[in-house]
């Protein structure tokens, strides 16, 4: 149902790690485009997906990082690792993907649950014509915005999924306090499709790593029951944004105003396991850093859908 999409940075391939059991128990599949051409950490994230006895999507081709489109590592370490282990591959279709490039790649992995994600790609009809195969025997992936309604006709089949970008990127002292984020959850099957996905509080937008921190923000979504459960995201700022000095400070402040927003009475955030870890982290004052934080915002988003489609 829904399916996360996540570049295979550090505290991505640990969120997934982590909250493998979670991701198993309310069936949500990753989707995983690995940047990094260290494998460990990719390794040890779909061995704990594996475990749990979940699903992931693991990108072969990847657009972003270090592997480049044509290289075979992803690939041999799926077969090598995972093959039979409910770990999908997936081609990447994006703008500049040739109809040889995609038909070379898919024949890589025809004998396994093949999945398409549509990116950007503009060739549908060639690229049927050239598999000779009922599309809808295939598992298809749409970006939301890059994959337009007259393109996705030609993709049929039992597993359409939809990926809206619903972080939008900004510099962190231009944030607002809360604005729209998705009502994907709600709305995928009147795209006709089957699933639904988002790149969680870190966008679709890849950069290798960020600038300097002049503010320090969380990011955390929660559902408006008052408004059709459509779900927005609160960014708690720091009070200082000058100077790139002082991150744990400034950590220190943004929690803070986490804290009085969950007193408040009527809060709708999800008491969460990383919300219980923030709370532990204000309690004793401590900063562990800005990619754990991040961490545990792209925690708690998993858990707040969670919740949501259980209840």
């Amino acid at each position: 149902m829904y399916h996360p999409f996540f570049r295979g940075k550090q505290y991505e391939l640990l969120t997934i790690r982590e909250n493998a059991p979670l991701l198993a128990r309310s069936n949500f599949i990753p989707i995983i485009e690995p940047v990094k051409e260290a494998v460990g950490g990719l390794d040890r994230a779909l061995s704990a997906v594996r475990d749990a006895g979940g699903r992931a999507i693991v990108i072969v081709n990847p657009h972003h990082g270090e592997h480049g489109p044509e290289r075979l590592g992803i690939s041999t370490m799926l077969r090598e690792r995972f093959s039979g282990a409910g770990i999908m591959p997936a081609i990447l279709l994006k703008e500049d993907t040739t109809v040889d490039q995609a038909v070379r790649c898919f024949n890589r992995h025809a004998h396994e649950d093949v999945v398409f994600i549509h990116g950007g790609f503009t060739q549908a009809a060639a690229l049927t014509a050239r598999l000779s195969l009922d599309m809808a025997l295939i598992r298809h992936v749409f970006v939301d915005g890059k994959a337009p309604r007259l393109y996705r006709r030609h993709f049929t089949g039992p597993f359409r999924v939809l990926v809206r970008d619903g972080f939008e990127k900004r510099k962190n002292s231009a944030y607002p306090a809360i604005e729209a984020f998705s009502d994907l959850h709600v709305t995928y099957p009147d795209e006709g499709m089957t699933g639904f996905g988002d790149f969680l509080t870190v966008g679709d937008e890849f950069s290798e790593s960020g600038g300097p921190a002049y503010a320090v923000v969380i990011h955390l979504t929660f559902i408006n029951s008052l408004e059709d459960d459509t779900m927005l995201i609160h960014h708690f700022l720091s009070h200082r944004r000058d100077t790139p000095t002082d991150p744990a400070g400034k950590f220190l402040e943004a929690l803070g105003l986490l804290m009085e927003a969950l007193r408040q009475p009527g809060c709708p955030i999800y008491e969460t396991g990383a919300v219980m870890e923030f709370r532990d982290l204000h309690m004793r004052n401590h900063f562990p850093g800005l990619g754990y934080a991040k961490k545990l915002s792209m925690q708690h988003h998993i858990e707040t859908l969670a919740q949501y489609l259980r209840a």
